[in-house]
């Protein structure tokens, strides 16, 4: 009996590695072919030599297997060094089967085991040294503030609309976005103590048909990025379904709720449900008006409401008994095409705002101009649209915006001061050819622009990519600072991040790069461009500011769950056109885009510390891949049917990222993120960073991976082992005067407080649901309050919910805030 399972074990054992010999072997080959690595060649060769040996000559195939195993470990260490993740994708697959080899029941030729197993074992010994070893190798810059940078003094740089520095009155903080809070009762010191105050649920939770999967036939992707406002001893906030809610801000309790009803005809067709909040403003005391203190919020059927913030009635005096519509002045607009996500700007009496336009449906879509109406009336008062002449003006009730222009869906910002909203535009649709824009379409496009607030006239542009034909669009308005000038002056200054991973730090009354953090103009790569487009031989580049931009992709960054499963990435890598950042889309063959524009940092923008002169980034790294298709192939064989922009679209194929139909133009383009069969990035970690610039000497003070595998695995599974990989995010930080880092954001639905001297992580609590949203912070009878809201992402695939939670420190820890 025992020998018919020594040699049932090893005919399974001689199975195994020829299957997977064969499978390396002709993948290796194909790799080898296209100027691949050979080591998977080879290893096939072997582990197909190993397993026909195992019949005849055991001996002689452990040792064949335990000198593939040695020279993987050489190989792996001289591709990757000492770096955990690359050795473990490299080695802990071969360790595996080296394991299994060691049972006593497999390839056994005498009774002494040791004499059998003698060179497996001390193959696996090594490489599991090499490993274990590797797993100390750090992927964190470490660095302190200096304490006399720590100890922060006074108010934050920018007005915040006459309410209290107690409170949380804009999107970003204040409207000039820096995400600070001068509360600072919470320390690094007492923080042990943070405990949840109150959970509220707001009763918005995720419908049938909504999911994960962005598209008009899939479904619409239900995403609770909220960031509260707080005012007095109130919060204020919206939900997915555009409900209007207020809360207590002591406890949380709900004080009334507003449902604006959208139709049914927009939610249907509109592929994302969110609402990341909305603004709060107070008439002016000159304004006769019953409705003084205003609450504006975006309806997902292209409406915005202004209500009480009272008593969360319609403001009657505002547009049409309350609702204004943001179709007017676009033309025709198919549902879906034109919503918006995004709190507006509300200032010196106006409403300002553009709006999300669906990307790369077709080059003739609704128009992305800016447009400002009064804050009392609802009435226009001006719009900047970059297509007519003058750009700024005010549209008549038949007029209609240039269609297909550079839109702005991001949350804008603003210096109340100099009477500036900032702008932060993307492209004019489609987003992967540009060979339809027109010339004020590329001079407006993935730029922040300046407009006066009350007149809407353009005061400057600085554009961050030329001709993006990546979808490189500026999607969070840039963060206000002011930074010490070379002669001691002080210089109003902003930071405009962007999905690229740069930082252009910009004198905010100009426009120009501040003295000290100069922008250059370098070469990228503009071979294999769409015959029909062309691509800008140079782009933008911050050279004095650090940059979260990836290094460009080589094939040895390749990455996957296991060895055969990363030579499939490697093989992908070979077969695709890439020559580095700024590839431009090829037409008929896959085009690696990385970074790519789910970020770096994407809508969530960056924080300051006002005082500290300190920038705060959370960032993302995952590649996706582009492939440009002619249109006509598809339509002449009904694949994709026809449209002139006529009524509605046509029901689309696949779905809204994977498929862009692109109407109007030559091509469609396919677009997906680069995951390999088994659903996971062909690009290995770290994936997700939280980083502290110093803004005086523009060094990267810390950068720490942020966030675990805990709740993504193999095709988006749950519950899985918490590795340290660092991790997507969505969502922002903030920072407090008492020297805590909060955010949420990561796939593994944690709230993190972080020592804003070090980066480390000092607190955390396990949320609900994805907290893929900006926290916020106030003061509330003399206690400091931490918010974020927890409802999850269904892009990223976190758990829905639609839970509001509120921490502070307990009674023996919680005295009056600083």
């Amino acid at each position: 009996m025992r020998e018919s399972n020594k040699g049932l074990f090893s005919i399974i054992t001689s199975a195994l590695l020829a299957l997977i010999g064969l499978f390396l072997f002709f993948g290796g080959a194909q790799l080898l072919m296209l100027g691949g690595s050979w080591f998977y060649i080879v290893a096939g060769a072997v582990m197909l030599a190993a397993a026909f040996n195992g019949f005849r000559n055991p001996k002689l195939a452990a040792r064949l297997y335990a000198a593939l195993l040695l020279v993987a470990t050489i190989w792996s260490v001289f591709e990757v060094g000492f770096d955990i993740w690359g050795l473990e994708v490299r080695l802990f697959t071969l360790i595996g089967l080296g394991v299994w080899l060691l049972l006593p029941w497999v390839w056994r030729t005498s009774d002494n085991w040791l004499a059998d197993k003698r060179e497996v074992l001390g193959s696996v010994v090594v490489s599991g040294v090499v490993v274990v070893a590797s797993c100390f190798s750090s992927y964190s810059i470490n660095g302190t503030v200096p304490s006399d940078r720590m100890s922060a003094t006074g108010q934050s740089d920018m007005a915040s609309n006459g309410v209290s520095d107690k409170d949380w009155s804009a999107y970003g903080g204040t409207v000039g976005g820096d995400r600070y809070s001068p509360v600072g009762q919470i320390t690094p010191a007492n923080i042990s103590h943070l405990k949840r105050a109150w959970v509220t649920r707001t009763g918005d939770v995720q419908q049938d048909g909504e999911g994960t999967v962005a598209g008009p036939d899939q479904g619409h992707e239900f995403n609770l990025e909220l960031t509260p406002l707080k005012v007095g001893d109130t919060l204020y906030m919206c939900t997915p379904h555009s409900w209007v809610m207020a809360l207590d801000a002591k406890t949380g309790k709900v004080k009334w709720k507003f449902d604006p009803k959208p139709a049914t005809a927009d939610l249907d067709k509109n592929v994302y449900l969110a609402c990341r909040g909305v603004s709060y403003y107070h008439i002016p005391d000159e304004i006769q008006t019953s409705c003084r203190n205003r609450i504006y919020s975006p309806v997902a059927d292209v409406r915005m409401v202004a209500v009480n913030a009272e008593t969360g009635e319609p403001c009657d005096d505002f547009g049409d008994h309350g609702f204004i519509s943001l179709r007017q002045y676009l033309g025709h607009v198919p549902h879906g095409f034109h919503f918006v996500t995004s709190p507006p700007m509300v200032a010196k009496n106006r409403v300002i705002t553009g709006g999300w336009v669906f990307d790369n449906q077709a080059n003739f879509e609704p128009s992305g101009a800016i447009r400002a109406f009064n804050a009392t009336t609802g009435e226009i008062e001006w719009a900047w649209d970059a297509g007519h002449t003058p750009e700024t003006w005010k549209p008549g009730a038949e007029d209609e915006l240039t269609r297909d222009t550079p839109n702005a869906w991001g949350v804008y910002t603003a210096d109340l001061n100099l009477g500036l909203v900032y702008i932060p535009t993307g492209n004019s649709p489609p987003d992967n050819w540009g060979g339809s824009r027109r010339p004020f379409d590329d001079a407006t496009s993935s730029a922040t622009i300046a407009l006066d607030i009350e007149t809407g006239e353009r005061r400057w542009t600085y554009q961050t990519v030329h001709h993006d034909l990546w979808d490189m669009d500026i999607p969070s308005g840039p963060s206000m600072v002011d930074l010490p000038g070379p002669n001691g002056e002080n210089i109003p200054a902003l930071v405009q991040s962007t999905k690229r991973g740069e930082f252009f730090v910009l004198d905010r009354r100009t426009g120009q790069p501040v003295p000290g953090y100069p922008v250059a103009e370098k070469p990228v790569p503009t071979a294999g461009i769409a015959p029909d487009d062309r691509v800008s031989p140079t782009q933008p580049y911050p050279t004095a500011m650090p940059s979260l931009t990836p290094p460009d992709l080589k094939e040895s960054d390749m990455w996957g769950a296991t060895l055969l499963d990363q030579m499939i990435c490697r093989i992908q890598y070979r077969q695709s056109a890439y020559e580095g950042q700024f590839t431009p889309p090829h037409v008929g063959q896959t085009t690696i885009v990385y970074p790519a524009f789910y970020g770096v940092v994407d809508w969530q923008g960056i924080t300051i510390d006002p005082q500290r002169k300190l920038l705060l980034a959370n960032a993302s790294y995952l590649p996706f891949r582009i492939r440009l298709e002619h249109r006509h192939t598809l339509e002449k064989d009904g694949t994709l049917p026809k449209w002139d922009g006529k009524g509605e679209e046509p029901a689309a194929k696949g779905d809204a990222l994977s498929v862009s139909p692109d109407y109007g133009t030559p091509y469609i383009a396919y677009t997906n993120p680069w995951l390999n069969p088994l659903q996971i990035p062909c690009k290995g970690p770290v994936w997700g960073t939280i980083t502290a610039i110093d803004l005086v000497t523009k060094k990267i003070v810390w950068q720490h991976p942020v966030g675990t595998t805990r709740d993504t695995g193999p095709f988006r599974t749950h519950n899985n082992l918490p590795l340290p990989t660092g991790m997507y995010n969505i969502g922002g930080n903030i920072v407090t005067k008492g020297g805590v880092v909060f955010m949420g954001a990561t796939a593994d639905d944690y709230l993190r407080g972080f020592d804003l001297a070090t980066g480390k992580v000092i607190w955390s609590d396990r949320l609900p649901a994805g907290g893929q949203a900006t926290p916020m912070s106030y003061e509330q009878d003399g206690k400091q309050y931490v918010v974020i809201a927890a409802g999850g992402h269904g892009g990223l695939g976190t758990r829905s919910g639609d839970y509001i939670i509120a921490y502070t420190l307990d009674n023996a820890q919680g005295g009056n805030a600083q």
